[in-house]
C-alpha cells in the first residue's frame, strides 16, 4: 500500500508533477484534456496519463486511482488564461475555462484529500471564483496558506509570479522560504547550449529547434541590442502598428533578452520573435523550443516528442508555456513533504518514511 498518492489534475505535460515527484512526493496519475500531452507525461515521469474532461471525472475515479494511501493529494493548475493581464482586454466571462475552479472544488468536496494545492496567476484572486473556491476549502476545514509567489526567489530563471494555495486537513501549512538570494539569469540557464541558426535544429537534440524568420524578421533582430526595444530600429524596419499611438506601449515585442537577467514570462508562443522579448541575446533568432522548456525549469533531457517525431511549435509551444514550472512544482512538493514529515529524495534514492499523523476530520 503507497503511504501518499497525489493526483495531477490538468496536469499537461508534466511541469508540476516531475517538481513533486523530485521532492519525493508519488504522483499516480494526470488528468488532462489534451492528448498531445500523454508523450511528455507518460515518458516523463512514470506515472499513468488520464484524457479526459475534467467535468466528466467523478469522485469513484479518484478513489480508485488513489488505492489504499493514506494520504491523498490533489493538485493542479486549472487553465489561466481567463485570469491573466493579457486577457482581460476581452470577453473572458464567456469562456468555457471559468468554470474549471468549480469542478476543482466538486471534486474536493466529494473525495477529501488530504491536501490540495492550486496554482494560477495572480489576477486570479481579483475574481469571485477564486473567492469561492478557497471560502470551500475553509468551509471544509482544511488549513489554508495562499500568496503571490516569486518564483526567481526558488532558482526559476523567468520572471514569473504565480499565485500558490496549500490547503491541509492536518494542520497549518506554508511554503517553505525562498531558496535563492540572487537570481538565476538567462545565461545561467541556457548560456553553455550550443549555437543554431533560425529554422535550424541541432543534430544533437532536435527539440533545440528555432522557428524560421523572414527577411524582414532577420534585418530586426539584428538590429536588436539585448533589453533593447523596437524603438533602436531604423524607422524603416518599425511595424506600421507600432508607429501609431496604441502600439507604443509594447515595447517588449521584437527584443532580446539579456544574459544578465532572468528571463521575461514564458508565454505560449515565446517561440516566435514578434511576440515578446524572445529573441535570443546573441544569435539572430528567437529562443529555441528547448531553451523555452529549460527557462520554464525542464530538464534538458525531458523528452516532450517521440525520436523522430513532428515538431509543431503551436502545439508544443502551448504544452512548455502552459507548464507550472518544474522549479515551482518542487518547490510546493518540498512544502507538502515537510509538513507531512517526508524526507525529499531524487530519482534512485529510497524514499523516506511518514511521520504518525492524526487526520482532522473534514466537516460535512
Amino acid at each position: 500500500m503507497s503511504e501518499v498518492a497525489c493526483i495531477d489534475l490538468f496536469c499537461g505535460a508534466g511541469g508540476l508533477t516531475h517538481g513533486l515527484t523530485r521532492a519525493g512526493i508519488p504522483v499516480v496519475a494526470g488528468i488532462d484534456v489534451d492528448t498531445a500531452c500523454r508523450y511528455p507525461f507518460e515518458t516523463n515521469n512514470g506515472a499513468r496519463f488520464i484524457p479526459k474532461d475534467i467535468k466528466s471525472v467523478t469522485p469513484s475515479e479518484l478513489r480508485k486511482l488513489y488505492g489504499g494511501a493514506e494520504i491523498r493529494i490533489l493538485a493542479g493548475c486549472a487553465p489561466c488564461q481567463p485570469f491573466s493581464t493579457y486577457s482581460q482586454r476581452y470577453d473572458t466571462l464567456k469562456s468555457p475555462r471559468w468554470p474549471l475552479l468549480y469542478q476543482f472544488a466538486r471534486l474536493i468536496k466529494s473525495v477529501r484529500p488530504d491536501i490540495v494545492t492550486m496554482e494560477n496567476v495572480p489576477l486570479v484572486e481579483k475574481h469571485a471564483v477564486f473567492d469561492d473556491f478557497v471560502a470551500t476549502l475553509r468551509r471544509l476545514g482544511y488549513e489554508v496558506w495562499q500568496d503571490v509567489v516569486d518564483c526567481t526567489q526558488y532558482g526559476l530563471p523567468q520572471t514569473r509570479r504565480r499565485m500558490v494555495i496549500l490547503a491541509s486537513a492536518i494542520g497549518p501549512i506554508e511554503l517553505i522560504a525562498p531558496t535563492h538570494e540572487k537570481p538565476r539569469t538567462v545565461k545561467d540557464a541556457i548560456g553553455k547550449l550550443p549555437a543554431i541558426e533560425a529554422g535550424s535544429a541541432h543534430e544533437d537534440d532536435a527539440f533545440h529547434v528555432s522557428s524560421k524568420l523572414s527577411e524582414l524578421n532577420l534585418e530586426r533582430i539584428r538590429a536588436s541590442r539585448p533589453g533593447g526595444t523596437w524603438r533602436d530600429w531604423p524607422k524603416r524596419l518599425v511595424a506600421e502598428c507600432h508607429r501609431k499611438e496604441t502600439g507604443r506601449t509594447y515595447p517588449g515585442v521584437y527584443g532580446r533578452m539579456t544574459w544578465e537577467d532572468p528571463a521575461p514570462t514564458i508565454t505560449t508562443q515565446f517561440y516566435g520573435f514578434g511576440n515578446g522579448r524572445f529573441g535570443h541575446p546573441e544569435q539572430d533568432r528567437a529562443i529555441s523550443l528547448r531553451e523555452g522548456a529549460i527557462l520554464q525549469g525542464f530538464p534538458k533531457d525531458y523528452a516532450f516528442v517521440p525520436e523522430g517525431g513532428p515538431t509543431h511549435f503551436k502545439v508544443l509551444g502551448r504544452m512548455i508555456g502552459n507548464a507550472v514550472p518544474v522549479v515551482l512544482g518542487e518547490v510546493i512538493g518540498k512544502s507538502i513533504a515537510a509538513h507531512l514529515g517526508i524526507k525529499t529524495k531524487r530519482k534512485g534514492q529510497k524514499k523516506g518514511g511518514i511521520a504518525d499523523v492524526a487526520l482532522k476530520p473534514l466537516v460535512a
